[in-house]
């Protein structure tokens, strides 16, 4: 939820309220029970937390970041908008301890992706401390409906909380740089209506929801003065991760289509708290994430795309999404339509979603529990994608977390496409043989 939508203020007892913005609306949209739309945050501490200690902090730092603090208000048949109900106080403690029992971790990985925080109690987001016999340290595994929240204004929420745990501030990082104005790319790759090519199914998994595997990878090097990002290596190394995926399974001959998040938000603690991020679609030729291409030369063009992307002004989810959330017929009407044509406009779905945090621009310093040092960030991986990628930056080393649907993919598919990314990160790297 950003800005969009200031909140109107009431009478003395009614609570200001929000229409959800256009990204909140969409997602609500098109939530399912099988496939909740949950974010994944996975922060591990080398020390152990103070239970009093910490759920003070969280209650402080929601208090700093009121916006947070939200709840979805009940409405009649014919409302023509959802709304958020902005809560003086949380109607739960977010903060809960796992008990400390072997298996704990992967308990609450698995309840954060099957079980989304219900949106009709505030705040919208779950916080559970993981500790394990014989395991030093402690993990954070957050929770977030992706329905309220993104992952990097959670993150801030979180880092907040760490500040005030630790009882010393951070200094305060800057908005992103963006590049400015970007000619287009001399090949800006395939037609904008191509169908592009989905990723190939692998042996799905038992039942529904999502599966998950997170690893910890080099940050690939680049030469000084090189054209391209990290970045744009991570976008290289998942296009030909998909290609190669599909030509093992024989699904190869239509372009690619990535979505890639840009986040343009202020980090400080004014950053505005919701659903800030605009989608932008990267897209490859068939013959350009061909095997053998010429990796070199892949990276400039992926470069000159994603510049001229970034620089470009564009609605979250484009001009499309604003005609669907114009609030001219009652949103369960709307929602009815725009599920539906979520299925229709399926094939045309962009292949698999790659998100890059970026370096975490926080320390998350939580005292005498220590500096995070390590940290995981998954995003939905709902049909028709059924993949996402979503990588972040700790301590020099690159964390990703694979995410899939398991009615497309299986346990052994992931590992699979593990190895595949790995080998391909690899060679973007300036020391790649």
């Amino acid at each position: 939820m950003t800005a969009t939508h200031p909140a109107r203020p009431f009478a003395a007892g009614r609570l200001p309220r929000v229409p959800f913005p256009v990204v909140d609306e969409v997602d609500r949209h098109c939530a399912q029970d099988a496939e909740p739309s949950t974010i994944h945050i996975e922060i591990h501490l080398p020390g152990r937390l103070e239970e009093d200690r910490l759920r003070a902090a969280f209650a402080a730092s929601l208090a700093l970041h009121p916006r947070v603090l939200m709840r979805e208000r009940p409405r009649g048949p014919f409302a023509r908008r959802y709304e958020w109900e902005l809560t003086d106080g949380p109607d739960r403690d977010p903060v809960g301890f796992a008990p400390a029992a072997p298996g704990a971790l992967d308990r609450a990985r698995a309840a954060s992706l099957d079980t989304a925080p219900p949106l009709a109690l505030s705040p919208p987001l779950r916080i559970t401390v993981v500790e394990e016999p014989g395991r030093e340290g402690c993990v954070l595994v957050v929770a977030v409906h992706h329905t309220a929240l993104d992952g990097p204004a959670c993150l801030r929420v979180v880092a907040t909380a760490a500040e005030i745990y630790g009882g010393r501030s951070a200094d305060q990082p800057s908005a992103p740089a963006r590049p400015q104005a970007a000619p287009p790319p001399a090949h800006a790759g395939p037609a904008p209506l191509a169908r592009p090519a989905r990723v190939a199914a692998g042996t799905p998994g038992k039942g529904p929801g999502n599966g998950q595997l997170l690893a910890e990878l080099p940050v690939p090097r680049r030469e000084s003065g090189a054209p391209y990002t990290v970045n744009d290596q991570l976008m290289v190394a998942t296009a030909l991760t998909v290609a190669d995926w599909n030509r093992l399974h024989g699904s190869a001959g239509r372009p690619l289509r990535i979505t890639m998040p840009v986040d343009d938000r202020t980090r400080g603690p004014q950053m505005p708290i919701g659903n800030g991020t605009r989608l932008v679609e990267v897209g490859f030729d068939a013959a350009e994430v061909a095997s053998g291409t010429d990796i070199a030369a892949l990276l400039r063009l992926t470069a000159e795309r994603t510049r001229a992307l970034k620089a470009q002004p564009r609605p979250q989810l484009g001009r499309s999404a604003s005609l669907l959330t114009t609030p001219l017929v009652p949103v369960a009407a709307r929602a009815a339509f725009t599920r539906g044509l979520r299925v229709l406009a399926g094939p045309w779905t962009s292949t698999t979603l790659l998100s890059n945090i970026g370096r975490i621009p926080y320390p998350l310093d939580f005292g005498d529990a220590g500096r995070s040092a390590a940290l995981w960030i998954s995003a939905p991986a709902r049909m028709p994608r059924g993949l996402t990628f979503t990588t972040a930056s700790t301590g020099g080393r690159l964390h990703l977390a694979l995410r899939w649907s398991r009615t497309l993919l299986g346990d052994e598919d992931g590992e699979a496409l593990l190895g595949l990314f790995t080998r391909h990160l690899a060679a973007t790297s300036s020391e790649a043989p």
